[in-house]
């Protein structure tokens, strides 16, 4: 059985995902492409993730490629999480992952709509709406959700959830109308309202055709195998995490994918079997990476990059915050303040080396952002700390 140490699956790491400096990113769809996807629940990871592996990166870079060219899309994928992937990545996680969640979205809201009285033919109403939301688009290109619910009045409906509780109340339908057309490939977020660290974006219609069925068995195997090309080896569990899928999927689709069991310091992981070569150390490389950067979420098992600092550098439902990367692990966090300054605090001892590096990525870092303010969506508490001063 083929042995990886922490050194070697750190030295994978810095390569397949763009830290080392020796290998850089070619553009920012390459980026996704070989990342599977960036995280884009914060709207700033994706723009700050390209930054990370792009050297000379812009945001007029990253927002051609989601904007004008439509070359990425953000999307729901694994996890019922949003990404920014590669428009021709979309068949296979639509396939893979999100027919599932559209379809456990689109009942959930129709047994609702009944519920709340909105209609006694939940599906009926949803079809009408939907229909009605899809020709304004068309008609006008692109539409905020404000600007849809006037000429779609019915989308202002709204729907109690846990009446009676301290915690419920009233919930607009337009949100989750949106997120099923969305997941169904028929809508696609466009531009944010504001600047680009914005979460509130435009809609648009879909440009492109429909697609024909694809079999899920055929598309998972072929989304592990990507992942695993980036992030393995790993264990099953990461592969199911990551996923979202559950472990029956994830094994059958290892299986198909050509995967072998290999051994992580004692625990049994998988890795492609043709993809078993030594990997070779890399120069010592240093990393500021921002909140849910694909490469701190990409691992379930986390101890061998991230060591104890969990606590510090996650918030309660798991979400990453921001971080700092020396030679492969992470050793602590940043965080920019109201008045622009990017701080930083080491939770382990880098030397004067690693100090070195991390102080040049943080000028560099302070540089790119200029005027701009960045606050994570999922606050974690050495950011919040540091971020108070």
């Amino acid at each position: 059985m083929r042995s990886f140490d922490v050194g070697e699956r750190r030295a994978r790491l810095a390569r397949r995902h763009h830290l080392s400096p020796a290998v850089p990113g070619a553009d920012v769809v390459a980026v996704a492409e070989r990342l599977v996807g960036l995280h884009a629940s914060d709207p700033a990871t994706v723009f700050l993730s390209a930054r990370a592996r792009l050297p000379g990166s812009t945001v007029t870079d990253v927002e051609a490629a989601l904007y004008a060219e439509r070359t990425l899309v953000r999307h729901l994928g694994m996890r019922r999480t949003l990404f920014v992937v590669p428009a021709t990545l979309i068949p296979v996680v639509q396939a893979a992952c999100t027919d599932t969640i559209a379809a456990r979205e689109r009942g959930r809201l129709v047994r609702d709509v009944e519920a709340g009285g909105l209609a006694a033919d939940g599906r009926r109403w949803l079809d009408e709406v939907e229909q009605a939301t899809v020709a304004v688009l068309e008609e006008h290109g692109e539409a905020t959700g404000a600007e849809l619910s006037r000429a779609v009045p019915a989308l202002q409906a709204e729907l109690t959830y846990a009446e009676g509780r301290s915690w419920g109340g009233e919930v607009g339908v337009a949100t989750r109308v949106f997120t099923v057309l969305a997941a169904e490939g028929r809508i696609v977020r466009g531009r944010p309202r504001g600047s680009w660290t914005s979460g509130q974006h435009r809609w648009a219609p879909t440009a492109a055709p429909g697609r024909a069925p694809a079999d899920p068995h055929a598309v998972r195997s072929e989304l592990v195998g990507r992942w695993l090309q980036a992030f393995g080896p790993a264990t099953v569990a990461d592969v199911v995490w990551w996923t979202g899928l559950g472990v029956r999927p994830v094994r059958r689709a290892l299986a198909a994918a050509g995967a072998a069991e290999v051994d992580l310091d004692g625990v049994v992981g998988v890795a492609l079997a043709d993809d078993l070569e030594p990997e070779p150390p890399v120069a010592p490389w240093a990393a500021l990476l921002p909140s849910l950067d694909p490469s701190t979420m990409g691992w379930k098992e986390r101890r061998w990059y991230l060591g104890d600092h969990g606590p510090a550098l996650f918030d309660r439902n798991g979400n990453a915050g921001p971080t700092l990367w020396w030679d492969g692990r992470i050793v602590g966090g940043w965080a920019q303040r109201r008045d622009g300054e990017v701080v930083t605090r080491l939770l382990d001892d880098v030397g004067a080396d690693g100090r070195a590096a991390v102080d040049t990525e943080v000028d560099r870092l302070q540089e790119w952002l200029g005027e701009v303010r960045v606050t994570p969506r999922f606050p974690t508490p050495l950011q919040k700390e540091l971020a108070q001063g």
